[in-house]
């Protein structure tokens, strides 16, 4: 067997054999990857919904370690197929960033609360089902969807989520202590400390910076607890405790091993929540065959085929439907880890399952959910700021990978103008009638998505 720089080359094959001993911490380098996105999205709709803690602290932790199991799950399926769910591509799936302007509109609208998160798991159950629908109905629809369409859709996702990490870099706006020095400072130590492993190493520590950047604001932040005030006292005389100590004892008190929860939180069907979500499926549905097609191009040199476009697609809206079973949010592939195969050429799918097998293993042991579920809002934001401003960037990649013509730039301005700009102000919408309030308030996402697809349809195509 032939070996490239020591590894066997069939790492860069997408079915070859590859030894455990080398499958195993390539797979795990795709889980560094992904890990600490995979549970972001879950810690910041629970802080909406304002079940983070007290008497939903352990609802929490449940649900964290069910995201762990489903994406380890849903990862292999994406990789090897059931009949028709699955393209059969190097995917890494996981929880989804892009759903984080939708839901915090539907958990404002509903008040929060275990109510809107639960009306959240119902809208993911039936949109995911509808993105499933979509997926077999792909090859007609590909034409709506070219470079300019994606990127506009990719540039209202990042535009969207870096408020929402903003609000965490401060400690998270129900904090007492938001805005408070020692959580800005910590929050910039955890981003200078991924600016350092980005872009002053190589290979392992490099393609994990995120999560080294947040290991060590967890060490910053035990620190801090032995040398600095752990509480603090309100203007009206209450003390409290900051919200960058760790809570140690939810660690010691979780379990080493659980079997995972089904239906933690019970769906319920409200169109308040399922009309924006069933469009942002939509916009998913967009995202993922961007996705799939960047990492067969960028990992195997070639273009990605119906087939693995409808499979990949079709898995990404049932795998969801999977995920809200378990009070976990939409599944979807994850761009970083397509980064990642493009950057290595590793694609060999036995590999990338044994980083979904570590993810199933993560997801019986409550312990783990725990450590992160106490990470505090800090140190989430120094990275969420990072992750999130990322995505912005690659929007604009997928807008320029085509001519920048009078047309692309109409619609990514009047998309990021009037759709963006009406979802991000809904006082705009307040005379409006209630479904269109419903739909297009609340996130710049769902409007900035269906301007770009109307006008790519409408606009006539530029002369050669």
């Amino acid at each position: 067997m032939k070996r490239t720089q020591g590894m066997s080359e069939n790492v860069f094959k997408l079915d070859g054999k590859v030894p455990l001993k080398q499958a195993i911490p390539l797979g795990l380098q795709h889980v560094m990857a992904m890990f600490v996105g995979n549970l972001t999205p879950l810690l910041i709709i629970t802080g909406t919904c304002g079940i983070a803690g007290g008497e939903f602290a352990d609802l929490q932790l449940h649900l964290l370690q069910n995201a762990m199991l489903v994406a380890g799950i849903v990862t292999l399926v994406q990789l090897f197929a059931i009949g028709p769910v699955g393209g059969n591509v190097p995917i890494i799936m996981g929880t989804s960033s892009g759903f984080i302007g939708v839901f915090n509109s539907v958990a404002s609208t509903m008040g929060g609360g275990i109510l809107a998160y639960g009306a959240i798991m119902g809208a993911s159950i039936i949109g995911g089902l509808f993105e499933g629908v979509l997926g077999f109905f792909l090859k007609p629809l590909r034409k709506f969807f070219p470079a300019v369409v994606t990127g506009t859709v990719v540039l209202s996702i990042g535009l969207s989520l870096i408020s929402v990490g903003i609000n965490s870099f401060g400690g998270g706006n129900t904090a007492k202590d938001f805005g408070s020095m020692e959580n800005l400072l910590l929050a910039i130590f955890v981003l200078a400390m991924i600016l350092f492993f980005k872009h002053g190493t190589k290979g392992f520590t490099r393609s994990s910076a995120i999560l080294l950047g947040i290991v060590c604001g967890y060490a910053a932040a035990f620190i801090m607890g032995f040398v600095l005030p752990t509480t603090g006292v309100t203007a009206d005389g209450v003390e409290y405790t900051k919200s960058w100590v760790l809570n140690w004892d939810k660690v010691a008190n979780a379990a080493w091993f659980e079997i995972p929860r089904i239906l933690p939180v019970k769906p319920v069907f409200d169109l308040r929540a399922i009309l924006p979500v069933m469009i942002m499926f939509i916009v998913t549905a967009v995202e993922t065959v961007g996705d799939i097609s960047g990492v067969m191009e960028g990992g195997l040199g070639r273009e990605a085929t119906d087939k693995e476009l409808s499979g990949g697609v079709i898995c990404d809206g049932i795998g969801s439907s999977f995920a809200a079973l378990f009070g976990v949010l939409p599944n979807t592939s994850f761009s970083q880890n397509v980064g990642l195969v493009a950057m290595t050429k590793i694609v060999n799918r036995f590999t990338l399952a044994t980083g979904a097998i570590f993810l199933i293993l993560c997801g019986l042991c409550p312990k783990l959910g725990a450590l992160v579920s106490i990470m505090p809002q800090s140190v989430l934001g120094g990275a969420a700021v990072m992750m999130f401003s990322s995505i912005v960037i690659s929007g604009i990649q997928l807008i320029t990978k085509e001519p920048l013509t009078g047309r692309n730039l109409s619609i990514v301005a009047v998309a990021l103008g009037v759709g963006y700009g009406m979802g991000a102000n809904t006082g705009i919408l307040a005379q409006a009638p209630e479904f269109i309030k419903l739909i297009f308030g609340g996130s710049g996402i769902v409007p900035a998505a269906m301007v770009a697809i109307v006008l790519n349809i409408v606009l006539p195509k530029d002369s050669e």
